[in-house]
């Protein structure tokens, strides 16, 4: 999977803590007032997920109230579980949704993965992540797909009548197409951003999926992920269009790898606002 993607200027950085990011406290640092007053209405639990192989470590946010609402299942990129996608999940589910993000390392190590400083240009700090990435083989991910949404479906918040959403960024999105293809019954939406590697020349291409899926699919390419392989979006395009899956697929011009991604280099506020504008307007219609 790790094979294809790409991760130029990409930083972690290790002032944002889980610490301060706890529930009502200073994790408003990263918002706007009007997000921050919206988010104090959500409830954010740590759970396990029991998985086909283990216990996955997840966060799980949903609105404070009654009841029930569309179910999202959240594909971190290869940094894993941390506090900027913990802020995606409390943000989404102050939109009226139950949100899970699962630490897709569970196998090997509990979230966060990566501790102090990371930069993706230095050698040591791939060797962190990449063994951990390469052993998210197209089996493990439609086996942890079929897990977490049957956790989602188990959650009492979630509405059982409305269709689930899955949206995946980096290594993230290869999962969503999987987790799209194999349970396409309860997937109403699936979206992916900077997704790497999601047309390879593999039996396993995570775009050979795609015939699978019922649902409705957002994809925002990344300006150098394009630049690189531009034939991905058009192979994209023609099988979406031959397996008659809705689909919008849309290269962010002047935005790379990790533009969505708060903490990263190459994180691009006004882009990112318009692609969650672009997943938020897909859940409204799909998710039903």
């Amino acid at each position: 999977m790790c094979d294809d993607l790409i991760h130029q200027g990409l930083t972690y950085d290790p002032t944002i803590t889980r610490r301060n990011f706890g529930m009502g406290a200073a994790a408003t640092v990263l918002l706007t007032s009007a997000a921050a007053h919206a988010q104090a209405n959500v409830v954010e639990k740590d759970v396990d997920v029991p998985m086909a192989t283990g216990v996955a470590d997840a966060a799980l946010f949903y609105p404070k109230g009654k009841g029930p609402w569309p179910a999202v299942l959240i594909w971190t990129d290869i940094l894993g579980l941390r506090p900027v996608f913990r802020e995606m999940g409390s943000r989404l589910a102050a939109q009226g949704y139950v949100v899970l993000v699962p630490n897709p390392f569970y196998r090997n190590h509990k979230a966060p993965v990566v501790d102090g400083s990371f930069d993706f240009n230095k050698p040591e700090d791939r060797a962190k992540v990449m063994p951990m990435a390469a052993a998210l083989t197209a089996d493990a991910g439609i086996s942890d797909s079929k897990s977490l949404i049957a956790f989602l479906d188990a959650q009492p918040q979630t509405s059982k009548k409305a269709k689930i959403g899955v949206q995946g960024y980096c290594m993230g999105g290869p999962l969503t197409f999987r987790t799209a293809g194999t349970v396409p019954t309860r997937i109403g939406a699936a979206a992916t951003f900077h997704g790497g590697g999601l047309v390879t020349d593999k039996p396993d291409s995570p775009h050979l999926m795609i015939p699978n899926m019922k649902a409705q699919v957002y994809c925002g390419v990344a300006d150098n992920d394009d630049k690189r392989d531009p034939a991905a979006k058009d192979k994209l395009k023609e099988t979406f269009a031959a397996a008659h899956v809705p689909a919008k697929v849309e290269v962010y011009t002047g935005s790379d790898h990790g533009w969505t991604v708060k903490g990263s280099q190459p994180y691009n506020e006004a882009a990112a606002e318009r692609a969650w504008s672009e997943l938020t307007a897909l859940y409204k219609k799909a998710l039903v």
